[in-house]
């Protein structure tokens, strides 16, 4: 919707913030360093992504903008993926954050602005590489795709099996990551305050004490989440929005960064009411993208537990979108002209080169993939959460499918 405009729109109000110009091209300061801004990337939502140079030693870096007008983006959210970064530091296959501000805006005391430095990749993310295979007609080498696969699962694995840290040293991510929440807390209090308002989520009048309890975490509370959990300890949390979009190429062209950990969410969250149903619902419908989000969280149940399966499911949409092009619930409903989210319900999916009887058209030149890389995916793409594997599980599956599999000469 007029994204041009919007582009435009969005400079004149960073000038007007905390930009000074100098002749030629936009500056941005932020904690005394000085970035020169270059290009816009993206944009969605509140938020827009730049590459900018740092003025003193030349280096490319990304900058994400996020706009956290009072009521409708909260500066807890805009922060809560550096807070995520901050905690699952240093990873491989998980980005980092290398600096943050929250800014106010002059002419709005209520509206904050959160600028993220992040690290630039020249190869952009996995999305762009199946944009590239559909333009040129090419697919991914195989071998060289499912190193990939892995690298996310990994990623996923230190997610879903975090350890609470603690310790002198050990501790440092957490107190970091807490920092992080305690400085969103205080910016959002502070654009409260402005508006005469008393944000207290948890004693609003005329909620019972029932559905107070019912109620899950606020999404920021990453860290919170790990109170009364012991040091050493198991505190699992789920990205909730794997894509390929979100999946980063290192400029050695073999390293997935796993980034955008805005969607994070402690797991398992056990539905205890139909109130919390809703919310996790919601939330899902905000923060999970939809050709990836799987089947419980189109519809959540009470009763039921929403856990890190969601990721699995995913993942396999992701694996399907490298060798087809696009999300295999995409790709269903746009052959039937049904409903995606009908689709993804039912399980309603398959590989173009497959008809309604499976391994009846045998076309090697026309096929999707082998057959151990379909199996990866028909393996995430389970209906039923307890029916998928584990990232460990899926890891060992993933690593057997490499190990049968021959160079592609796909290094460069």
């Amino acid at each position: 919707m007029g994204s041009l405009g919007s582009y435009f729109l969005d400079v004149v109000y960073s000038f007007t913030n905390c930009m000074v110009c100098f002749p030629g091209s936009p500056q941005l300061k932020i904690n005394s360093r000085s970035f020169k801004i270059l290009r816009l990337l993206g944009e969605g939502g509140f938020s827009y992504v730049y590459l900018v140079q740092d003025s003193s030693n030349q280096e490319l870096l990304a900058l994400k903008k996020i706009r956290c007008p009072f009521g409708q983006e909260s500066v807890s959210q805009a922060l809560k993926e550096v807070e995520a970064y901050t905690l699952f530091s240093p990873h491989p296959n998980i980005i980092h954050s290398i600096d943050y501000s929250v800014e106010s805006d002059k002419s709005d005391a209520s509206a904050k602005t959160v600028y993220i430095l992040l690290p630039y990749y020249r190869r952009g993310n996995l999305q762009d590489m199946i944009n590239a295979n559909l333009v040129n007609h090419t697919k991914f080498p195989e071998r060289r795709l499912m190193v990939l696969f892995l690298g996310v699962c990994k990623a996923l694995k230190a997610m879903h099996q975090y350890k609470v840290k603690g310790g002198p040293g050990g501790a440092t991510s957490k107190i970091k990551a807490t920092k992080v929440r305690q400085e969103a807390a205080r910016a959002d209090a502070e654009a409260a305050e402005s508006m005469e308002m008393r944000p207290n989520r948890r004693h609003r009048e005329g909620d019972d004490d029932e559905e107070q309890e019912a109620e899950p975490l606020m999404e920021a509370e990453i860290t919170l989440a790990q109170e009364g959990v012991a040091t050493g300890a198991e505190r699992a949390y789920a990205h909730r929005d794997i894509k390929p979009g979100n999946v980063m190429i290192d400029d050695d062209g073999k390293t997935p960064i796993l980034m955008d950990l805005g969607s994070i969410a402690p797991s398992p969250t056990p539905i205890t009411s139909r109130s919390l149903a809703l919310q996790v619902q919601d939330t899902a419908g905000e923060h999970s993208t939809m050709p990836y989000r799987a089947p419980e969280l189109f519809d959540v149940k009470t009763g039921s537990v929403v856990d890190t399966k969601v990721d699995i499911w995913s993942l396999g949409c992701m694996l399907y979108a490298c060798l087809i092009g696009k999300s295999p619930f995409e790709a269903r409903s746009d052959e039937t002209g049904g409903s995606l989210s009908i689709c993804v319900l039912g399980g309603d999916w398959r590989f173009p080169d497959e008809g309604p009887q499976r391994g009846k058209q045998k076309q090697p030149q026309e096929e999707s993939a082998s057959d151990p890389v379909k199996e990866v995916v028909r393996k995430c793409l389970r209906v039923e959460p307890s029916e998928r594997p584990d990232v460990d599980g899926l890891i060992e599956i993933v690593e057997g499918v490499i190990a049968g599999l021959s160079e592609d000469g796909s290094e460069d």
